[in-house]
C-alpha cells in the first residue's frame, strides 16, 4: 500500500492510541464562535447548523463530525479555524441529537421525531447542501471526519451526477461498518466502544420513552445491556431506522459499497494503525474506489489524530492537508 511521505508522527506521542486520544484531552473546545441556525427538515424535525461566516469568502465548507461529536468537537473547530484563514466559511452539520448548548457543551439537544442518526443517514446532509447552494454563488465543499466521512462518501456515491459539492475530503472513515465493529471487539476496542455507548444508550432509552416505541422498534433492554456496537445496533440503531438488524445496517450503510460510483474529486485520508478499522479494509478501498477518489494513507496517526510537532506547538496534519487540498478548488 502506498503511503504519504509528508506526515511524521510526533516522537513524544507514539502509538495509535496516544495519537487518537490526544486531541480530546489537550485541544481547546471554545476555539470558534458560531452563529447557530435552526433548519427545519422535510420530515417535520429540525437540524442545528453552526456557521462561521468569513467576510469576502471564496467558498463555504460543510463539516460533518464523528460519532457522538458535534460542532464543538476539537477537530471540527480546528478545521473551521483553518478554513477561515483560507477565506472559506464553514457550516457544521450537527447530526440529530448531537448538538450542544454552547453554554453547556455536555448537553445534547433532543430532536422532535422518533429517530436518532446513523453512519449511513445522508438525507440531512443532502438537505443542508441543497439549502446552502440555493443561498450563495460561491462554491461548496465538504469535509467529513470518521462517521461523518462515511456519510459524505456514501452521499457522493448515491449522487454521481450531483453539482452541489465541488470537492470533498474524508478523514479516518470507517468504510466497512461491519469490519470496523468486529475489529473494535478486540484489544482496546471495548474501551473506545464503552465511551460511545455511555451516551448512545441514554439517547436510545430517551427516544423509546418519549415516543412510546414498541420493542420491535427499539429493544430498550437490549440497548441497555449492549457492550459492543453490534449488540447496540441490533437492538437500537437497526430497527429504529428501518433495518432488520446490525448486519442489514452495516451492509446498506457502509460507504465502501458506494465509493466506486463517486465522480466528485475526493481526498480520503487514513492511518494504517487506525484502531477503529482493520488495515485490510484500506486495501479493499484502494481496489474499489473510482478514479476521482484519491486515497492517502500514513503508517501512523491513529483515528483522527495525525499529530505532529511539539507538545506546545502541535500540528494536525490531516486537518491541514484537508483544508489545503480543498483550497485548490476555489
Amino acid at each position: 500500500m502506498n503511503r504519504h511521505p509528508d506526515f511524521h508522527s510526533s516522537f513524544w506521542l507514539p502509538g495509535a492510541h496516544l495519537q487518537t486520544v490526544w486531541g480530546s484531552l489537550a485541544r481547546p473546545r471554545r476555539l470558534i464562535d458560531y452563529r447557530r441556525e435552526t433548519l427545519p427538515t422535510p420530515d417535520g424535525d429540525e437540524i442545528l447548523i453552526d456557521h462561521v461566516d468569513v467576510s469576502g469568502a471564496l467558498g463555504r465548507c460543510i463539516l460533518l463530525h464523528g460519532l457522538e461529536g458535534s460542532s464543538y468537537s476539537v477537530y471540527i473547530q480546528g478545521m473551521a479555524s483553518l478554513l477561515a484563514s483560507q477565506r472559506i466559511s464553514a457550516s457544521v452539520l450537527n447530526f440529530r441529537s448531537c448538538a450542544r448548548d454552547p453554554r453547556r457543551l455536555s448537553f445534547r439537544i433532543p430532536n422532535h421525531r422518533p429517530r436518532l442518526y446513523h453512519s449511513g443517514e445522508t438525507t440531512d446532509f443532502d438537505h443542508l447542501a441543497s439549502t446552502l447552494a440555493s443561498r450563495q454563488q460561491e462554491p461548496l465543499f465538504a469535509i467529513g471526519v470518521s462517521m461523518g466521512g462515511n456519510v459524505l462518501l456514501k452521499w457522493l456515491g448515491e449522487h454521481p451526477d450531483q453539482s452541489l459539492i465541488r470537492s470533498a475530503v474524508a478523514i479516518s472513515t470507517p468504510y466497512d461498518l461491519g469490519a470496523g465493529a468486529e475489529f473494535l471487539e478486540r484489544g482496546l476496542g471495548p474501551f473506545y466502544v464503552g465511551i460511545f455507548l455511555r451516551t448512545l444508550r441514554l439517547k436510545a432509552v430517551s427516544v423509546a420513552e418519549r415516543f412510546s416505541l414498541p420493542p420491535e422498534k427499539l429493544n430498550v433492554e437490549g440497548a441497555r445491556k449492549a457492550r459492543s456496537f453490534r449488540e447496540f445496533d441490533d437492538a437500537a440503531t437497526g430497527p429504529l431506522h428501518g433495518f432488520t438488524g446490525a448486519d442489514d445496517y452495516y451492509l446498506r450503510a457502509s460507504s465502501i459499497r458506494a465509493i466506486d460510483r463517486i465522480t466528485t474529486p475526493a481526498l480520503c485520508i487514513s492511518a494504517e494503525d487506525d484502531p477503529f478499522l482493520p488495515r485490510r479494509t484500506l486495501e479493499e478501498v484502494r481496489e474499489r474506489k473510482s478514479d476521482q477518489v484519491e486515497l492517502v494513507t500514513t503508517r501512523f496517526g491513529g483515528h483522527t489524530g495525525f499529530v505532529g510537532g511539539l507538545p506546545w506547538r502541535c500540528r494536525y496534519w490531516a486537518e491541514e492537508t484537508a483544508v489545503s487540498w480543498l483550497s485548490g478548488f476555489r
